[in-house]
């Protein structure tokens, strides 16, 4: 541990006694804490790349002080689906890779040091939020769909959105189902999805609106849904429209062409980093890590060119990247704002050559199944879509 980090610690530690001191020290009432009784949500979200499951009832911790356990424990724990096809899934060696998991490691990087300092914990719909809340999670990046009862009553914060998602139906083509199709053409269908989630909902008022008759089988692991569909037991499977892209491109027979309908996604999925309420120095840390790889992105700094980028980039990188030359443009430097965050100086430095800014981590992992950022709103701001960060100053 350096210098600056074990003094950064110790001075949270004290911050914290002093804190206890005034309010008293010893037992609290669980009310006044704010950290007492159950919540529910009614269904979740979807299957795979989607969000999915459900979230049951769960008592809520205290938030506060997740930075220092994480800097004092020296590995970040973060939770993922471990099955996600693009966002979060094992290789061959048992090594988590995808979007998400490469948001566990900038999120590392920030905190620590180091990328690799990540406990990947894999959890099912049911365990994610429950997790969160209890803290055996450090911060949740599992295709989870920020909506209002998940941001009040079940009692957890939402980060910046990392990626927009929204629900879409598969069927295949040998079943007379084109991409051209319409919720209209599952009329009479077996459908099938992740059980006690908002997909199920969602397909069920869609059918409901449009007057159509459609039979709907659950299961609760999205696996046994596309297993089901490949065997003939579901005519159309559904989720969210990246979920679907990534199990067409790993598990599609040899001989057979699984077809994404409709066009237009039939509900909103922003999905996000998810993280204790009431715990806004590590929601800082947590939001600007997403908000710098956007930032480099928008700037066109790379892992491969972000040295270059420390010592001659725009007064805004240089901020960001922690320049220790003389002050740029009468703005803070010398990475003064990453340390009154309690971070290093060079935080988002180790973010960036780290781990890349926010094309890099898009196209390394969700490219190779198909899934594109031009034309959708996963695009930048500045290039018709809706991924945007604040100014870093």
């Amino acid at each position: 541990m350096s210098t600056t980090t074990l003094k950064r610690l110790l001075a949270l530690l004290f911050a914290s006694t002093l804190a206890l001191a005034a309010c008293g020290g010893g037992d609290t009432d669980a009310d006044a804490d704010g950290d007492d009784g159950d919540t529910t949500e009614e269904g979740s979200d979807s299957g795979d790349s989607g969000d999915d499951g459900d979230d049951g009832d769960v008592e809520l911790t205290q938030g506060g002080g997740t930075l220092a356990s994480v800097i004092s424990a020296g590995t970040l724990k973060c939770g993922v689906s471990g099955a996600a096809v693009a966002f979060s899934e094992a290789d061959s060696e048992g090594v988590q890779q995808g979007f998400d998991a490469d948001y566990c490691r900038a999120v590392a990087a920030a905190v620590l040091g180091d990328a690799e300092a990540v406990e990947f914990v894999p959890l099912t719909a049911a365990e994610r939020f429950s997790a969160v809340q209890s803290g055996d999670v450090d911060v949740l990046m599992r295709n989870s769909t920020w909506t209002q009862s998940r941001d009040t009553e079940v009692g957890m914060d939402f980060g910046p959105t990392t990626y927009y998602d929204g629900q879409q139906v598969m069927g295949k083509a040998s079943a007379g189902f084109t991409a051209d199709s319409t919720l209209e053409d599952m009329d009479g269908a077996v459908v099938c999805t992740n059980a006690g989630t908002t997909t199920e909902t969602n397909i069920s008022e869609a059918a409901d609106v449009l007057g159509i008759q459609i039979t709907l089988n659950t299961a609760e692991d999205f696996d046994i849904v596309t297993e089901n569909f490949i065997a003939g037991s579901c005519d159309l499977i559904t989720t969210d429209g990246s979920g679907l892209v990534g199990r067409k491109a790993k598990q599609q027979p040899e001989g057979e062409e699984w077809v994404i309908f409709p066009s237009a996604p039939i509900s909103k999925e922003p999905l996000g980093p998810v993280y204790a309420q009431n715990d806004s120095e590590w929601a800082d840390v947590v939001n600007w890590t997403v908000y710098a790889t956007i930032l480099a992105d928008e700037q066109d700094v790379t892992s491969a060119n972000v040295d270059d980028a420390l010592a001659n980039g725009t007064p805004e990188m240089q901020r960001l990247l922690g320049f220790e030359g003389e002050d740029v443009d009468g703005e803070k430097q010398g990475g003064e704002l990453q340390t009154k965050m309690g971070l290093e100086a060079d935080a988002f430095y180790n973010v960036i050559s780290q781990v890349g800014n926010y094309d890099e981590m898009f196209t390394r992992s969700l490219g190779p199944v198909g899934i594109k950022r031009d034309g959708s709103p996963n695009a930048a701001w500045n290039e018709g879509g809706l991924i945007y960060a604040p100014p870093a100053r």
